[in-house]
């Protein structure tokens, strides 16, 4: 016993310290008790997640169910916008238009419409009015054909040229639109509007727009 306490070194150099701990380490024992590289990953990944809700948790109230309820209305709100603005916005738009197929002249819109109004039909006369006024205004060249078009872009981009038939043109629109695409009855008072509108605008005369 005297002889094994005397054959341990009792003054270690730097240099041989560290080899002696590199050779204990490198012992299979050591080594089978190590976690693998994939475990030590694994829990550093934990380790941040449990970090950043507890970060969560405090900073935002309702904790994560609040993040998670913010992210639902982001979704929600692109959506909403992604309606509003692309292409079912156009779809949606495309489908008020005031022409559905091709154009006629005007002359023959106006005539389908009174054909209508005399057998009562006042619904398909206010459609076929309002439609040779747009049709006139875009054979004298006030407004381009344009497909798709609406009843209110009509009104709004003739209105700038005729200033004096701006407000009988947007309640024109209105008119149209209600009864083709809101279903509303026409009456004949409502196509008998539309008649002196179509009139108005063929005689009104257009005004210069200032450049710019």
């Amino acid at each position: 016993m005297t002889r094994f306490l005397t054959d341990v070194p009792v003054d270690i150099d730097r240099d041989p310290a560290r080899l002696r701990a590199a050779e204990e380490l490198a012992n299979p024992a050591y080594q089978n008790a190590k976690p693998s590289w994939l475990s030590e990953a694994f829990s550093w990944v934990l380790e941040k997640l449990l970090s950043f809700l507890d970060t969560v948790d405090s900073a935002v109230p309702g904790g994560i169910f609040a993040v998670l309820l913010l992210v639902v209305v982001l979704i929600v709100l692109v959506v909403v916008i992604r309606v509003r603005s692309g292409p079912l916005a156009t779809s949606a738009k495309s489908g008020k238009a005031v022409f559905a197929g091709q154009r006629k002249a005007s002359g023959e819109h106006r005539k389908a419409a009174e054909e209508a109004a005399s057998r009562g039909d006042f619904d398909d006369a206010v459609r076929e009015i309002f439609r040779a006024v747009v049709r006139s205004l875009e054979e004298r060249a006030l407004l381009d054909e344009k497909s798709g078009r609406t009843a209110d872009e009509a009104a709004l981009e003739a209105g700038r040229l005729l200033p004096d038939v701006a407000d009988p043109l947007r309640a024109g629109a209105r008119l149209f639109d209600d009864v083709h695409y809101g279903g509303i009855p026409a009456t004949e008072a409502g196509y008998r509007s539309l008649s002196e509108l179509d009139e108005r605008c063929r005689r009104a005369r257009p005004v210069a727009l200032a450049a710019g």
